[in-house]
């Protein structure tokens, strides 16, 4: 990973990892989206063409991960959030379940220093009180160790649900009214917003200007349903190990060519 890429306006997508260089993209600095999140989608389908396990296609993934965790931070983007594990994804079978905390584990052993040096903070969206104890180890292990990071921050969707979050912020504030504390009548969107996990009692975290998906699936799957209300949704039909900078890249360009009112007109 590096450091913030240099201040220029335009920015292209060059040669990744030495190999050919992808088609040239110009992306404007001054309309970058300050917070992206990604359905990582396709680990499964990606080691099936290759007749191998899906817990390989797990790890290629993550190997991908990385990739675009740093291609944020050179483009100066400020919040990333991709979905790792969704509170349906319990219905898996356990060997994969279990493999997937694995490499959670692993990854944190292998790239936590490289987060420090960095500057990037990790944070989690989603209960993972009830994840397997080494990979709650780990994870808490890299919140202590990022957060006093002030760059990029990685948000890390896990055991993470959309409804879910908001049947638990509005259970608290169902307390709230239970208690006296709080009208019916004067509830707002800012106060159900305010106990989801991207809002301020947890990660405090702008809405996601963009929201990617790779592997040609077009939906949400209880992502971010609060959040992406006004989100600009683009979808990738290339499978998430394969989803490389060049290709993120192509994705922010089709988001800077759209025209965002919210619900107005210009």
């Amino acid at each position: 990973m590096s450091r913030k890429g240099s201040p220029n306006t335009l920015l292209q997508s060059k040669t990744i990892g030495g190999q050919a260089a992808e088609d040239m993209i110009e992306l404007d600095r001054n309309r970058m989206p300050e917070h992206v999140a990604i359905i990582m989608d396709g680990n499964g389908r990606w080691a099936k063409q290759r007749g191998i396990p899906r817990l390989a296609g797990h790890r290629a993934g993550m190997e991908a991960m990385k990739k675009i965790v740093d291609h944020s931070d050179k483009l100066g983007i400020k919040y990333l959030t991709v979905y790792a594990f969704s509170t349906e994804n319990w219905r898996r079978s356990m060997e994969e379940v279990s493999g997937i905390f694995k490499l959670l584990v692993t990854f944190v052993n292998r790239d936590l220093r490289e987060l420090i040096r960095n500057n990037v903070r990790v944070k989690v969206l989603g209960d993972y009180s009830t994840i397997p104890a080494d990979s709650k180890e780990a994870l808490e292990r890299t919140l202590a160790g990022t957060k006093e990071d002030t760059g990029l921050q990685f948000n890390i969707a896990l055991n993470y649900g959309g409804r879910d979050e908001i049947r638990r912020s509005v259970a608290r504030i169902a307390e709230r009214v239970a208690a006296g504390e709080v009208k019916p009548a004067d509830i707002t969107e800012d106060m159900i917003g305010a106990g989801l996990w991207t809002g301020s009692e947890h990660a405090d975290l702008p809405d996601p200007e963009l929201i990617i998906r790779t592997s040609g699936e077009e939906r949400l799957s209880n992502f971010l349903l609060w959040q992406g209300a006004y989100s600009e949704l683009v979808f990738s039909d290339v499978l998430w190990p394969d989803f490389t900078p060049g290709e993120y890249e192509k994705c922010i360009a089709a988001y800077q060519s759209r025209d965002r009112r919210f619900g107005g007109r210009k």
